[in-house]
């Protein structure tokens, strides 16, 4: 019988599927369903600093009494960050998998307050989504990118659970961000980040929100890069968080050498039936091509196992179109 265990961020995982940060992991009944379906562990659903800030203000005194604002700016904080504290508490009374905790912070003092509450609460881990829209074209990407290391220095500083970077995709030398923001402590990156995205409207002449569930065809970006990272010499461990709705999405990551994945987008479609399907299909695979564990053809495909690496480097479809002619 195949062994689909692994570990992640020096956890030990029952199976390579997390279930990602969203609403399926925001109460702790539901994180409950997600053990009993399988999966390997959670990311519970992200505590956004600009959300309590921003419910604070709108709870504000009108022509207000700076004591009051005061007040109600300390009881809304505490409030939620409270909440969620009983929810890592919570989840880690009722289960014995992993329970990663996520925040979304702006200010430098919010991601190592509220990390550090979440320490002491409980958690296993500590996944920061992090994301800096550059709308300031004089700023650098070099100093970008180092806002992102001074947040991991912080929070290395200050805990001792493991840390992991969820990310977008967007950076001038992937490679190298990784693999400085392993030298500043991180623990793992996941890959990759979903943002807000406006559309058009044409008819109404209005900005809309683009659809916020991913589908399986997104997954090809994210494979190249899994495949590439996985490649460089460091120990960082990679979940894969975009496009997994199957069993075959699933495996292709691990070929390209993620240590999980982590699903979100199918679950809204198909519940948690999803994660125990793909652990399913997973086994299923593993017994038919007589891998015995995750280890034995984990990054089999990335770009330092393939015998033709130009495959992850090539961008042109110049070869594939002259097909077609």
């Amino acid at each position: 019988m195949s062994n689909i265990s692994t570990r992640y961020l020096g956890l030990e995982l029952s199976s390579p599927v997390i279930v990602g940060s969203s609403n399926f992991t925001s109460k702790v009944e539901s994180i409950a369903e997600a053990e009993a379906a399988g999966a390997g562990a959670v990311v519970l659903k992200s505590l956004f600093e600009e959300q309590i800030v921003s419910q604070a203000h709108s709870m504000s005194v009108r022509e207000s009494y700076p004591e009051a604002d005061d007040y109600l700016q300390y009881y809304t904080r505490t409030n939620s960050v409270d909440s969620y504290l009983e929810l890592v508490a919570g989840a880690r009374k009722r289960v014995k998998i992993p329970v990663i905790a996520s925040i979304n912070c702006f200010s430098p003092k919010g991601w190592t307050d509220f990390a550090v509450e979440i320490e002491n609460a409980g958690a296993s881990a500590l996944e920061v989504n992090i994301f800096f829209m550059p709308v300031d074209r004089h700023q650098t990407g070099a100093a970008s990118e180092a806002v992102y290391f001074n947040i991991v220095d912080n929070l290395k500083k200050k805990l001792k659970i493991p840390v992991s970077v969820k990310i977008g995709m967007r950076f001038s030398n992937l490679l190298n961000f990784v693999w400085q923001m392993y030298n500043h402590g991180a623990s793992g990156v996941t890959l990759f980040n979903r943002f807000y995205e406006p559309d058009f409207d044409i008819n109404n002449l209005s900005i809309v929100p683009a659809s916020v569930l991913s589908n399986p065809v997104e997954q090809r970006y994210v494979l190249r890069w899994v495949g590439m990272i996985s490649a460089q010499d460091t120990k960082m461990d990679i979940s894969a968080s975009t496009g997994v709705y199957t069993g075959e999405d699933a495996i292709k990551y691990l070929l390209a050498g993620a240590t999980t994945v982590q699903v979100c987008s199918a679950l809204y479609k198909r519940g948690f039936t999803v994660v125990t399907e793909i652990n399913e299909a997973l086994r299923k695979w593993m017994d038919v091509k007589d891998f015995r564990s995750i280890g034995d053809f984990r990054g089999r495909l990335n770009y330092r196992n393939v015998e033709n690496p130009s495959l992850f480097e090539r961008s042109q479809f110049m070869k594939h179109y002259s097909s077609y002619i």
